[in-house]
């Protein structure tokens, strides 16, 4: 399943402009040059931000998705054409031997069941050379980040060029163990649509990542803090041998 925010195309249409602030990025980047990253898979590639930054780069990039309004929204930026765009997700991607595999923001959290998770897991080793990484973040359960999300803390009006403005804001719905469930509201205010767009993610602990990842193979050369949420995610680097 998609969540609304990416599969709607009335919504993928507006992601970027209600959150452009990705300041989130440059740590990936940053690492794509430190393990000197010529080829590099970003899984849950959504609008393709980071996809496009890193072909920017003259890197030879492979954006996966499962949210097709999300990619059609990729597809139409500007030098999108040197990134090639998959429909699907990790377990759907030609051969390929890439040097990085990535799951930037919410990608990793988003992937909720143990089977789809493996699946994940497995497939961005297979696209991995030897020696080939895989990064992506989590957020750390102690730090509690879902008792911010509400509607007081994230409620704003934006501006979107033609569009008009659009009300936003986030109410949380259930926590159940390591699932977080949360609901975004959006109001039109050229037509007066109201779309809702339900999410849920999982808050992975640290040692149960480290399994996961050692169970496919993986193995976890260092768990970094984030930069720009230090002491509230851990961001696992793992190895394929």
């Amino acid at each position: 399943m998609v969540d609304a925010c990416f599969g709607h195309p009335r919504l993928a249409a507006v992601y970027d402009p209600l959150d452009p602030d990705r300041g989130d990025l440059d740590a990936y980047l940053r690492m794509a040059r430190e393990f000197g990253a010529r080829r590099v898979l970003d899984i849950g590639c959504g609008t393709g931000v980071f996809a496009l930054l890193l072909a920017g780069r003259g890197i030879e990039v492979v954006g996966v998705d499962p949210a097709r309004a999300s990619l059609d929204v990729a597809r139409a930026k500007p030098g999108a054409a040197r990134v090639r765009w998959v429909h699907g997700d990790a377990t759907d991607l030609p051969p390929l031997r890439v040097d990085l595999a990535t799951m930037t923001a919410n990608v990793a959290q988003a992937i909720t069941g143990a089977g789809a998770w493996r699946g994940t897991l497995r497939g961005a080793f297979a696209a991995l050379r030897p020696g080939g990484r895989l990064v992506f973040e989590t957020r750390d359960p102690a730090a509690r980040g879902w008792e911010e999300w509400t509607r007081g803390r994230s409620h704003r009006v934006t501006e979107v060029p033609g569009v008009g403005s659009v009300e936003s804001w986030v109410d949380l719905v259930e926590v159940r163990g390591p699932l977080v469930t949360f609901r975004w509201t959006y109001v039109f205010a050229a037509d007066g649509q109201v779309l809702v767009s339900d999410s849920t993610l999982r808050f992975r602990e640290r040692e149960e990542a480290e399994r996961d990842l050692a169970a496919c193979g993986f193995v976890v050369e260092e768990v970094r803090d984030a930069p720009d949420r230090p002491g509230r995610e851990f961001v696992f680097v793992a190895r394929r041998p």
